[in-house]
């Protein structure tokens, strides 16, 4: 076994030298995808002095209260009336104010009558949105290496960023092996399981904005098996095995990446569960060989492959990790390797190992908000004992 650092380290030296392509997309036109750039703002943000909320704009220092109604001005409008001393001019929402405006008296601090304005509370704050308090143009508004979100998209538009370089998608393809992974119940009998690695990898893959090329199970076959990684090579970026990495009679993963000429950088790292994972390289793609049982699986997912795709992106980490205290103490014999346990957080901001009888336990993430971090030898965590807690996207629906 190697350490995770060292196998993060392997990774991040067979990723080099590899690259994404690029193209141009409306930001709506891009959620989920990675800005290839960092986009500076156009405009000014707001673009001109307006309006916070519906009311009557004075001039600065404008001290009556009995004041002269000018005119309105409403959301949209270029021109605005001249504000004079004495005088008001009402002014909708978002609508800019005039020159000289000091501030805004909101509609329920007045009273309008007869052409004339009472201010009836005067004082208060000058609710005015001022031009480029937000951004000034040039202004950074996302860097390069950031998720487009619901809210960084409406963020670019604001700033008239209507077109934003992006990275393709990473291409995937997914394989299950072994003859007891079946696709339909009807199938099932003594010895047979349904495939949930594939579509649960496959559902990770698009929930982080890839593009699964293709899914399919490979039988314990090694021409079958040869075959089936030869073509999936030929369509994805990353190729991602559950399943037949290991040293069993009929594990024929490792036999036909030698055969394919594809190298393995590491097959063994300490950390449970997932000991069994595989990182190989060959022919401009790389390929992650992740253990065959499902929480084994998921984890791996999110430490290898979700970790690689942010390197090529310049996302950088997506894990957020967290130190809180421990709701119940937390026991384990064997120390030597890193530990995932699916824990989910309580009421009172601590971490709650739950009860989990191993890695093909997948019905323990239903509940997990994500993963408590047991280091390396680590037996006892007392309750009330800070711990890490790692975050991972996609753990609840």
């Amino acid at each position: 076994m190697i350490l995770l650092d060292e196998a993060r380290k392997r990774m991040e030296e067979a990723l080099q030298g590899m690259s994404l392509e690029r193209e141009r997309r409306h930001p709506a036109r891009a959620l989920g995808r990675v800005l290839a750039e960092e986009v500076v703002s156009r405009l000014d943000l707001p673009p001109f002095d307006k309006s916070a909320m519906d009311g009557y704009a004075l001039l600065e220092g404008e001290e009556g209260t009995d004041l002269e109604l000018l005119g309105t001005v409403r959301a949209g409008q270029g021109e605005t009336p001249e504000l004079r001393p004495g005088g008001a001019v009402k002014v909708m929402t978002g609508a800019p104010v005039p020159p000289g405006t000091g501030k805004v008296v909101m509609r329920e601090w007045t009273e309008e009558r007869g052409g004339r304005v009472r201010i009836l509370r005067p004082g208060g704050p000058s609710n005015i949105c001022r031009k480029g308090e937000d951004l000034k143009e040039g202004d950074l508004v996302l860097p390069a290496g950031t998720r487009i979100t619901p809210a960084a998209a409406g963020n670019l538009v604001s700033c008239g960023a209507v077109e934003v370089e992006v990275f393709k998608p990473i291409r995937v393809e997914i394989l299950a092996t072994g003859d007891e992974v079946v696709d339909r119940p009807e199938e099932i009998r003594p010895g047979r399981i349904m495939n949930c690695n594939g579509p649960m990898l496959a559902a990770l893959a698009r929930r982080w904005g890839m593009e699964v090329t293709g899914e399919r199970v490979l039988p314990d076959d090694p021409v079958e098996t040869e075959r089936g990684i030869a073509a999936a090579l030929e369509r994805a970026d990353f190729l991602i095995l559950s399943g037949g990495v290991s040293e069993g009679d009929f594990d024929y993963v490792p036999a036909a990446l030698k055969k394919l000429g594809i190298e393995i950088l590491f097959d063994r790292v300490a950390v449970k569960p997932g000991r069994p994972m595989t990182l190989a390289r060959g022919r401009g793609r790389i390929l992650f060989g992740l253990p065959g049982n499902p929480v084994s699986s998921f984890i791996m997912f999110h430490v290898f492959v979700l970790a690689a795709a942010s390197l090529l992106t310049g996302e950088g980490n997506l894990h957020k990790n967290v130190r809180l205290p421990l709701a119940k103490p937390f026991q384990r014999k064997k120390t030597a390797r890193l530990e995932f346990v699916p824990a989910r957080l309580t009421g009172e901001g601590g971490i709650e190992p739950l009860e989990y009888h191993g890695s093909a336990h997948l019905a323990a993430l239903r509940e997990a908000d994500g993963f408590l971090l047991v280091p390396r030898g680590t037996a006892l965590l007392e309750a009330g004992e800070r711990a890490t807690f790692r975050i991972l996207g996609g753990t609840r629906p």
